[in-house]
């Protein structure tokens, strides 16, 4: 159970992240105003909040594997959300780094 509750702490950090990022960026890129702005911010601290729920006490750790996280979240989102099309490499990197994220946090340790 910790690894699927890890899992979904994962994902919700990086619906957080990735989604507060993109409305600053509506916001400002976009010239949609401040409450775009305003939103993506509560969302971000949000994030930070969600990554301390995670079941490892160590901090470096949690955000080092969240990296390959946000990576691969990063290219999900814009395949959805803004109908982005990665090529062959963007997948190959990030399932290197989700390989990384699997090493860091689930490998057995002594």
């Amino acid at each position: 159970m910790t690894v699927a509750r890890s899992l979904l702490l994962f994902a919700l950090a990086a619906l957080a992240e990735i989604g507060g990022a993109w409305l600053v960026w509506q916001g400002v890129r976009e010239q949609r105003g401040i409450i775009w702005i305003g939103a993506g911010v509560l969302a971000l601290g949000l994030y930070g909040f969600v990554a301390t729920l995670q079941p490892d006490a160590h901090f470096g750790r949690i955000l080092a594997a969240y990296g390959g996280v946000f990576v691969a979240g990063s290219l999900a989102w814009g395949m959805v959300v803004d109908g982005f099309r990665p090529d062959r490499w963007d997948v190959i990197g990030a399932l290197v780094c989700l390989a990384g994220v699997a090493v860091i946090m689930y490998a057995p340790r002594g």
